[in-house]
C-alpha cells in the first residue's frame, strides 16, 4: 500500500516479524486477527489513514504466521508466542509506549501484552476480542463451522478466499468486499502453513481483564458469529475504566463494516 514504510526485525527463535508504518506523533499499533491471508495492512486498510490524518504514528505489524512475517511449521501457535514476538519487534522499532488496537485474536494479543507489560500500553481499543472465553465456547459459534475450508490445499482459490472473508461480515456487507482485499489476502494465504490455524493455542483471559488498568474501548457487532457479543460484559463488569459500543447488522469486522464510525469514535476516545 502506498504511504507505508516497511521494516523487518529478528526476534527470539530466529523468526522475523514484519511491520508497516506511517505518520508521526503518538503511536497506535493495530494488531490483526487470525484467518487465512490475514495481515496488518489488509485488516486495517480503511482505518490507518484516518489515524495518520489525525496526527498519530500508525504501526501495522504482521503477527508470526501471517502477512510477510515468518511462518514456521511444526509448532504450536500460542498466544504467548504471538505476544512475545510482537513485543520484541515493536521495541526493536523503537516504540516504548503505544495505544494498542486489536481485533479478534489481535484483541487477545493486545490484552496479553498489556498484562505482561503494563507500562507499554497507554489505552486499549478492542474489536470483538478473542481469548476471553474457553476455547470450547468459540467452537460452538456458527462462524467457526463456516470457516471449514480447503485452505492450505492445491484447490484453494480466490472464490474460496472471498467466501471466507464473507463469513466475517454481516450478509448485508458481503457484496461490498473489494476485489483488492480478496486478492491481497489470497496472496498471503497461499504462503501460510495449516499449523497457523490447526495448532493455535489460546488461554481464557476473561478472568484477568480486571487487571487491565488502562482506559478500554470495546466495539462489537451484534451479529458476530465468531466471538460472542456477550463477551463485552467481562470488561464492563470487571474493569475500572471501560466503555462498550455495540453495532446492529454488523458481524465480526466492526473496523471494516463500520469503518467511518469506528475511526470517528476511536479517535474521540483517544482524545479523551
Amino acid at each position: 500500500m502506498t504511504g507505508l514504510a516497511e521494516a523487518t526485525y529478528a526476534v527470539d527463535g530466529g523468526y522475523q516479524i514484519h511491520l508497516k508504518s506511517a505518520g508521526e506523533g503518538p503511536v497506535v499499533v493495530f494488531v490483526h486477527g487470525s484467518g487465512p491471508g490475514a495481515s496488518g495492512a489488509s485488516n486495517f486498510r480503511q482505518n490507518w489513514p484516518a489515524f495518520v490524518a489525525a496526527g498519530y504514528q500508525v504501526i501495522l505489524p504482521d503477527l508470526i504466521g501471517y502477512g510477510a512475517s515468518s511462518k514456521p511449521e511444526g509448532i504450536d501457535y500460542t498466544l504467548q508466542l504471538f505476544t512475545d514476538t510482537l513485543y520484541q519487534a515493536l521495541r526493536a522499532h523503537g516504540i516504548e509506549r503505544a495505544v494498542l488496537v486489536g481485533n479478534s485474536l489481535g484483541g487477545g494479543v493486545a490484552i496479553q501484552l498489556t498484562l505482561d507489560h503494563p507500562e507499554f500500553t497507554e489505552r486499549l481499543i478492542l474489536m470483538a476480542p478473542g481469548c476471553i472465553e474457553e476455547q470450547a465456547e468459540y467452537f460452538k459459534m456458527p462462524g467457526i463451522t463456516k470457516m471449514v475450508s480447503n485452505f492450505g490445499g492445491p484447490d484453494f482459490n480466490l472464490e474460496e478466499q472471498r467466501r471466507l472473508i464473507g463469513n466475517l461480515v454481516h450478509p448485508d456487507f458481503a457484496s461490498q468486499i473489494p476485489d483488492a482485499l480478496v486478492e491481497e489476502r489470497f496472496a498471503v494465504a497461499r504462503t501460510q502453513p495449516k499449523d497457523v490455524l490447526m495448532r493455535m493455542r489460546t488461554p481464557n483471559l476473561g478472568p484477568l481483564v480486571g487487571d487491565l488498568k488502562v482506559p478500554i474501548f470495546v466495539l462489537w457487532g451484534l451479529n458476530d458469529e465468531f466471538c460472542p457479543e456477550s463477551g463485552a460484559r467481562h470488561f464492563l463488569d470487571r474493569c475500572d475504566d471501560a466503555r462498550c459500543m455495540t453495532f446492529t447488522r454488523t458481524g465480526h469486522w466492526v473496523q471494516v463494516e463500520r469503518a467511518e464510525e469506528f475511526n470517528r469514535y476511536s479517535l474521540e476516545f483517544l482524545r479523551g
